[in-house]
């Protein structure tokens, strides 16, 4: 089997309570299927030769400093990017190598195919969704892609029973959505059994 092998945009050590439980390090992946008009890591995007790239193994021997941390606080590895998931091979490999005590956080669009995250499932503990907004004519007209990948994740994860172990982001994005539109998101999730809702409004500098 090929090596897995990824390029990392940025890490980010000692971050607290702020995408899982615990301390956690932040890993970003280089690579997005998504063009939001407000894109919060630009860096993800276009060429990523500048960026490193690591094997599994690598990147394990980097982030195990943290181990005491991690295990002390319940805490572990966020992947972001970029988007992670499109790296489910890898994040499996990863797993293998820092067991079980470490905790496994995804930051995803889920807008990557349902073999990727029918993939992961054994392996993450938290899946922080960024579902932008559920309304399919919002979300590509923000994103640039259908929602269509989502929508079935959405759908594989609430049959897997799984709806407690994601937290969904759902934003207030000026020029796109609305109040209204955010709370009809809400409601669309709710059907589907997800009850663990973060709410916050894009803080947009206006030039």
């Amino acid at each position: 089997m090929k090596e897995q092998r990824a390029r990392i945009i940025g890490i980010a050590r000692h971050r607290l309570s702020t995408d899982g439980d615990g301390v956690t390090t932040l890993v970003a992946f280089h690579s997005c299927p998504l063009r939001c008009r407000y894109c919060l890591n630009p860096q993800s995007l276009g060429d990523g030769r500048r960026f490193r790239e690591y094997s599994p193994e690598e990147l394990y021997a980097e982030t195990r400093i943290d181990e005491l941390y991690f295990i002390a606080t319940n805490g572990g590895i966020t992947f972001g990017g970029g988007e992670p998931c499109l790296r489910p091979q890898f994040i499996r490999d990863f797993r293998e190598l820092c067991g079980s005590a470490w905790q496994l956080n995804l930051e995803t669009s889920l807008c990557v195919p349902s073999t990727n995250i029918k993939a992961l499932l054994p392996v993450f503990n938290t899946l922080i969704i960024d579902i932008k907004d559920m309304n399919p004519d919002i979300y590509r007209r923000y994103t640039g892609e259908s929602n269509d990948h989502v929508l079935d994740n959405l759908r594989l994860i609430a049959e897997s029973g799984r709806q407690q172990d994601c937290i969904v982001r759902i934003p207030l994005i000026p020029d796109y959505n609305t109040d209204t539109d955010r709370d009809a998101s809400c409601k669309a999730l709710e059907a589907f059994g997800f009850t663990r809702f973060d709410l916050f409004t894009y803080q947009i500098r206006k030039h």
